[in-house]
């Protein structure tokens, strides 16, 4: 990937602002999910109301990294889906440098206190991409940090389905664009998903092996 050009305008995101949701459990049901899930959705565009009984069942995750994660554990599918997304993350020795930068932004508490969101979480090497020199300006700098990863986060659970021709806003109020099917998608039509429909607590997971730049 070419050095990304990065936005330096200062901007102040507050949880309060950018996530004003409260924490859900999630339900298993295994009920109308597709068409709940659109209803949801289209009524709740910012994910703030909790997700309607059966709406966020989905099938198993896919695509080449999911072999990577472990069977058991925190770090197991299983283990993750019982944590708030943060946290989940941080079990995952993949997203470790993903995991540093939340935590440098100071958006642990608000990612792991949101209800019913959809995270596009870059690999480790996804961020080795970027040279280096602009990585550490960035992680060095709060609020263009807290812009680039709020561009991950969309407001609303996303299923596969959704994925294959979608355009969503994310938190940082930017759009990003997913095309695809089966188990092959991109978003912004330079990353690419491989690993998806990952459970949290709180969120659905994508994970992708190219940082996503706002414009």
């Amino acid at each position: 990937m070419n050095s990304p050009r990065i936005r330096r305008g200062a901007i102040a995101v507050t949880a309060a602002v950018v996530l004003p949701f409260s924490l859900a459990a999630c339900s298993d049901s295994d009920g109308d999910t597709k068409a709940a899930a659109s209803a949801t959705a289209a009524a709740d565009p910012i994910g703030t109301e909790t997700p309607a009984e059966g709406a966020t069942a989905m099938d198993a995750p896919f695509g080449p990294a999911c072999a990577g994660v472990p069977k058991e554990g925190a770090g197991s599918f299983d283990g993750m889906a019982k944590d708030p997304v943060a946290t989940a993350a941080s079990n995952n020795p993949a997203l470790s440098t993903l995991v540093a930068a939340v935590e440098k932004a100071g958006l642990v508490d608000t990612l792991n206190n949101a209800e019913g969101i959809t995270v596009f979480a870059p690999t480790n090497d996804a961020f080795a991409k970027i040279p280096k020199a602009d990585l550490d300006k960035v992680l060095a700098d709060k609020a263009t940090l807290t812009e680039i990863l709020t561009y991950h986060v969309v407001g609303q659970r996303i299923t596969p389905e959704q994925l294959e021709n979608g355009s969503f806003e994310t938190l940082q109020k930017g759009k990003i664009t997913t095309r695809g099917s089966g188990e092959e998608y991109t978003v912004n039509a330079t990353s690419e998903v491989v690993c998806g429909n990952v459970r949290t607590a709180n969120a659905d997971v994508y994970v992708v092996d190219t940082v996503l730049m706002p414009e």
